[in-house]
């Protein structure tokens, strides 16, 4: 089947691959959006990372005390996912955003869903993440997943999307994966 007949027919039917998408590591640094994604592959979200489109054949991430928010719009089909390790910072006046920081993370989505013409409350959200990741001996606990998660609502909230999936707190890692083509959020808790 030629190149262009394929992309035709998984455009007509987006369950249609030739072969299963190739994975590849986000192409930006630590710091925020990455800007290159292959239609045909699985982009592999690093912390401190955040994507928005409609390219990648998926986007995928492994969580730990950070939380994941996916944004799907279903109609326009694009979307998106953060991934955050902290939930703020104090910023200088003329600092970058950084993706690291979660209010800086959404804040950087929330303009990109602008550029494409749309709306928060237009997008179907998942949290995910937030475990507590430190031994029950540590005598002095930080509660970072706990602080991750209650920005995570805060914005959700603040923001006006529409919560579809949660899975938050607890002590497990988690694989997250969003599909871009259907807009499926598939979450996987990893034993430990």
């Amino acid at each position: 089947m030629a190149a262009t007949h394929l992309r035709a027919a998984q455009a007509a039917h987006p369950a249609v691959h030739a072969k299963p998408p190739a994975k590849a590591a986000a192409a930006a640094g630590p710091l925020g959006l990455v800007r290159h994604a292959k239609a045909d592959q699985e982009l592999l979200l690093m912390p401190g990372q955040l994507y928005f489109g409609r390219e990648p054949a998926s986007i995928r991430t492994l969580l730990g005390s950070c939380v994941a928010l996916t944004l799907w719009h279903p109609q326009h089909r694009i979307g998106g996912m953060c991934h955050y390790l902290l939930p703020e910072r104090q910023r200088s006046a003329g600092q970058p955003a950084d993706g690291r920081y979660g209010d800086e993370a959404i804040t950087m989505l929330l303009e990109h869903l602008q550029r494409a013409g749309t709306r928060a409350t237009e997008y179907e959200v998942h949290l995910y993440g937030g475990a507590d990741t430190l031994p029950d001996h540590v005598m002095h606990r930080t509660q970072v997943g706990v602080r991750n998660i209650e920005l995570g609502w805060t914005l959700v909230d603040q923001h006006g999307f529409q919560l579809v999936g949660v899975d938050v707190g607890d002590n497990v890692p988690r694989t997250v994966r969003l599909d871009m083509r259907s807009g499926e959020v598939a979450m996987r808790r990893s034993e430990r």
